[in-house]
């Protein structure tokens, strides 16, 4: 008996480390518009996730764009290599969701608390900024790059 619950919790604590992380590379689509904006990079160090522009993808977007809106440390910063992602970790209480940090917009240079969370085994990646509560914000939908 005891070798089966051993077992079983084997089983789930590999199902938990399974779930689908948001770390790699995406192509971020325009909630509004639906056109494909940039492809952003996330990382994970020390269970903390940031993401950074990789590459402009929009043809409307100068490639030596910079972030000119923004207030903080990243004011006049090309937006090709900028954080938009900070501190996110994974939730304490569900796997599938990561939070507690923030992500930037470059267009407005505003800052939103964000919640991300993989979907469809990781090939999509639901990117919920807003502010308070989550109930209070937008959705995109991401598409895993690699």
């Amino acid at each position: 008996m005891k070798s089966l619950l051993a077992i079983v919790a084997l089983l789930v604590a590999g199902a938990a480390w399974a779930q689908p992380t948001p770390v790699g590379l995406w192509k971020t689509i325009d909630d509004e518009t639906r056109k494909e904006k940039s492809l952003v990079r996330i990382t994970e160090a020390d269970g903390v996730i940031a993401g950074r522009i990789e590459q402009l993808l929009d043809p409307a977007t100068r490639p030596d764009a910079i972030c000119e809106k923004c207030s903080d440390e990243r004011k006049g910063q090309p937006l090709v290599g900028l954080e938009v992602i900070r501190n996110v970790r994974r939730n304490a209480t569900d796997p599938q969701l990561w939070d507690g940090g923030t992500i930037l917009d470059p267009n407005n240079g505003k800052e939103y608390r964000v919640r991300l969370k993989p979907v469809e085994e990781g090939k999509k990646l639901e990117v919920r900024g807003y502010i308070g509560a989550p109930l209070l914000g937008r959705t995109q939908v991401w598409q895993r790059v690699e």
